[in-house]
């Protein structure tokens, strides 16, 4: 798969069976189909899809909390990983929320490909949540971009 065949656009309800099949193979503790539907219901959200070849290869979920856009879920499907379709989605995501706003998430200090993406996007680690990962009793790093941190990522990485 290249860049070139990676079509973003709306997530939709129709999509789901897809979403849950890759959340399922991604995440240890993967979210519930009722998590996608309550996200997906919300207008002010930015749910998107990352498409190659007919099929669903990722997805993101960010929530919009007052004046603070949450990246609450993304997603690539294990045989995708590594072609870009983060980076797409993310791209995607500063487009429609804005590339000045501010912007929130957690991941897993074990995940270090995320946090070396997010960090190429401005993105600074900022505290932890303690025992934020049920499955394993895992921290959270607790990430911030602001627009003063907001920068053009490097393509090195």
């Amino acid at each position: 798969m290249s860049t070139d065949s990676l079509t973003i656009r709306p997530l939709g309800y129709a999509d789901l069976p897809q979403v849950i099949g890759i959340e399922r193979r991604a995440f240890p503790t993967p979210w519930s189909l009722g998590m996608f539907v309550l996200e997906l219901s919300k207008a002010s959200g930015v749910c998107l899809a990352a498409v190659s070849e007919g099929r669903l290869a990722g997805y993101l979920i960010c929530a919009r909390y007052s004046d603070v856009w949450h990246l609450m879920n993304i997603a690539v499907d294990p045989p995708s990983r590594r072609q870009g379709v983060a980076t797409a989605l993310l791209e995607e995501m500063f487009e429609r929320a804005g590339h000045d706003a501010s912007y929130t998430l957690e991941v897993r200090p074990s995940n270090a490909a995320a946090i070396a993406l997010y960090e190429r996007y401005g993105f600074r680690s900022a505290g932890t949540r303690r025992r934020y990962y049920h499955d394993t009793g895992e921290d959270a790093v607790i990430m911030w971009r602001t627009a003063q941190e907001a920068s053009t990522p490097s393509p090195s990485g």
